[in-house]
């Protein structure tokens, strides 16, 4: 509450220091840049290719840069909030491979794996200080991206700033609630006169601790580009980024079935201490992401260019992942684990080439993008586990009480799990993760316009899969067998332009695919797998409306997931077959307005409907586990002065709310986190050489959860405060 007050006060700084006339002499804010910032853009990742929002068969979101800055947000994973239909089940902790935050997009899982199109994973916290904008393409999308960068519900894409003609940029210093405290920098020159070379810095370091008993934050992010535009034909972009994490992760209970699940039902029923980490200090984790990017553009003819595409990424992580679960019978007490990496790795390589071409036969316009996509990725993740911390004089693992004054949670601390390895040595069992995958996959989209109003797109992949593992998995003593598909991947899309630019009519068929590996049927023989595949129907409008103030989307989709693995009844408990299907459905909308100078509103509802209708007894008709909350809204509002003395001074609330969420949901019992509401408040004053923030999340103090068949707490109230200084 010390930080809100501050922050408070400063507010009312602001308000002060704006009445003074001398301090008002700023550049005018361009009303153009205000719209442009808040309503929905087109896109060229989308489908390849430049396309109106109006026009694109595709429902996709995105947020601008000026929104993040007016909401005080420095993380990508806090940009999500504004996203419609995107709940976030999981927070980024660092470790390799899998490390990044995991959200649900229609009822599936998805997380962070685009930037400006191509391979761009990111396994810690991913920095906005060199956010552009985020775009969330919604639905299957496997036809332009394929199967190891998408997923059923949607592809996240991360569209980064670039270097411009002029010197400039900002630095800026926050601090705020639970020992939050970030500087940052973003510098822009050109390194030759005649400004062919261009070069740029977005670099911050964060630090936050936390609102329970242990826990911390710490976060890195280098993110340098240059651009060469040595004609007016060819350009030459090279990108990198390093984004290091050293963190205690956050808290995570898992449930797993038991007897418990009869006598509780919601996390309400555990009584937990909300702000009791439940562990000790020293549970570290070192994560660490390094991409890099290059890309060549050249203009062959008037009609016809050419990208050239190049990126890889590295993730490496070390340290300890504990973590809390229930089974058995007691629900009054729990278990504490540990599962933590040594020396993991993953690499990937990108390699994507497209020839995009937008030209006429006869009166009909085509825009076409035809491509080539080469992806490797490397695995060597290494697991090594303390299952059960405690453990009683024979060596059997026993759950510790959740309601016992005086017992002492800390005592499962660094030093002390660091023991139990050492004792463990050379008798540990680890989890290993290696192989190499490789996908070979060529596609073509064409855009044809039937009519002025009327247009059809047509896409069409195929994919080429090997998949040559190591070991995986404890268990397995001899090498896997190489695994080798190919797959076609379809896509069809519709729009009619009712009124042109202003109101259209658009339905999708997508598709999108997974490769699986070798199972063992009922009778114990391994069989080869087909790819599982989604296959996507939606339809719906969109609107631009008052020269661009009102845009919006209304959609339903209904996706049919077929060819799932899943447990079939045998003596052998690892028997599979391969006939699962899951089914979701829903609507979406999402609304952009700018409709009175000055005043912005972004907002969004959606539901889904998931269930297996095809599945194991236990989970027949019942929503997955990892699908979210049915029912998710999101609003933002903002008023910012355009004239007079107050020119330049900002404010905004909004909020997110999010229904019921089943992560545990079985014949066997139910498990839910609730529903909730989080509203959150900003306010801003922007000048010309200097900008004040101020954000206040959570302010009615919501004690709420989030989960992906987990249960993860959430930020109390807490309030940061931003200086920048331009140049």
């Amino acid at each position: 509450m010390k930080n809100v007050l501050i922050c408070a006060s400063m507010l009312g700084s602001i308000l002060a220091f704006a009445q003074e006339k001398d301090s008002i002499k700023t550049k005018g804010i361009d009303e153009v840049i205000i719209i442009n910032s808040y309503i929905k853009k087109d896109s060229e990742y989308s489908n390849k290719m430049p396309l109106k929002a109006i026009e694109n068969p595709q429902v996709y979101s995105s947020i601008d840069k000026t929104i993040l800055e007016n909401q005080g947000i420095y993380t990508a994973d806090d940009a999500f909030k504004n996203i419609p239909g995107l709940q976030t089940m999981w927070t980024s902790n660092g470790r390799a491979g899998d490390g990044g935050a995991y959200v649900s997009l229609r009822g599936f899982v998805s997380a962070n794996s685009l930037r400006n199109g191509v391979l761009g994973a990111v396994t810690g916290t991913i920095d906005a200080i060199n956010l552009e904008k985020i775009e969330v393409l919604k639905g299957p999308s496997g036809t332009l991206f394929g199967s190891l960068l998408s997923s059923y519900g949607g592809v996240i894409n991360r569209v980064t700033k670039k270097p411009y003609e002029t010197f400039g940029g900002n630095v800026s210093l926050s601090g705020g609630s639970y020992d939050t405290y970030r500087a940052a920098v973003d510098i822009n020159t050109p390194l030759t006169q005649d400004k062919k070379l261009l070069f740029r810095l977005n670099s911050a370091y964060t630090n936050e601790g936390t609102f329970q008993t242990e826990g911390f934050r710490r976060n890195l992010a280098i993110a340098p580009s240059l651009s060469y535009k040595p004609t007016d034909r060819l350009s030459i972009n090279l990108d990198m980024e390093l984004f290091q994490m050293k963190n205690m992760s956050d808290q995570t209970f898992f449930f797993y079935s038991g007897n418990y699940l009869q006598k509780v039902n919601n996390i309400k029923d555990l009584n937990l201490d909300y702000k009791n980490s439940y562990l000790g200090k020293d549970l570290t984790n070192t994560g660490r992401s390094i991409n890099f990017f290059g890309q060549v553009n050249y203009k062959i003819s008037n009609s016809i260019t050419s990208s050239t595409n190049f990126s890889t990424s590295s993730s490496y992580s070390n340290g300890f992942m504990p973590y809390l679960y229930f089974m058995g019978d007691d629900a009054s007490s729990m278990y504490r684990s540990d599962q933590s990496t040594r020396d993991s790795r993953k690499k990937s390589l990108n390699f994507q080439q497209n020839f995009n071409g937008d030209f006429h036969i006869g009166s009909l316009r085509n825009r076409v993008v035809v491509g080539f996509d080469y992806l490797r990725v490397n695995n060597n993740q290494n697991f090594y586990d303390v299952n059960g911390f405690d453990r009683d004089a024979s060596g059997n693992s026993i759950p510790v009480p959740l309601h016992q004054a005086g017992f002492d949670y800390t005592n499962f601390n660094g030093t002390a799990l660091q023991e139990k390895y050492n004792a463990m040595a050379g008798s540990e069992s680890p989890y290993l993760i290696k192989g190499i995958q490789e996908n070979y996959a060529v596609y073509i989209s064409n855009v044809l316009n039937i009519t002025n109003n009327l247009n059809v797109l047509m896409a069409l992949r195929v994919d080429n899969f090997t998949n040559k593992p190591g070991i995986t998995g404890a268990s397995d003593s001899e090498e896997r067998k190489k695994l080798n598909q190919t797959f076609f991947s379809p896509k069809l899309g519709i729009v009619y332009e009712v009124v042109k630019d202003k109101f259209s009519i658009f339905g999708n068929y997508q598709n999108s695919f997974k490769n699986l590996d070798y199972y063992v049927d009922a009778s114990g023989t391994t069989r080869t797998p087909i790819p599982e595949q989604a296959n996507q129907v939606e339809g719906g409008i969109k609107t631009s409306l008052f020269n661009g103030k009102l845009s919006s989307t209304l959609s339903y989709y209904n996706i049919q997931v077929k060819d799932v693995l899943r447990s079939t009844p045998s003596d052998n408990p690892r028997a599979q077959i391969q006939d699962g299907t899951i089914v979701s459905k829903g609507v979406e909308l999402e609304l952009n307005a700018y409709l009175v100078k000055g005043f912005t509103v972004i907002a969004g509802f959606s539901y889904n409907d998931s269930k297996y209708t095809k599945a194991d007894q236990a989970v027949l008709d019942r929503r997955p586990n990892t699908s979210g909350s049915p029912y998710l809204a999101n609003l933002y509002a903002s008023y910012q002065f355009l004239d007079g003395n107050l020119k330049g001074l900002g404010f905004g609330i909004g909020g997110n709310y999010a229904s019921e969420n089943k992560i545990y949901n079985s014949a066997d019992g139910v498990f839910s986190l609730p529903s909730y509401v989080v509203l959150n408040a900003s306010a801003y004053y922007d000048a010309k050489k200097f900008r004040i923030g101020v954000k206040v999340d959570n302010f009615t103090n919501q004690h709420y959860w989030i989960g992906y068949t987990t249960a993860n707490p959430q930020r109390l109230i807490n309030a940061v405060g931003t200086l920048t200084y331009k140049f």
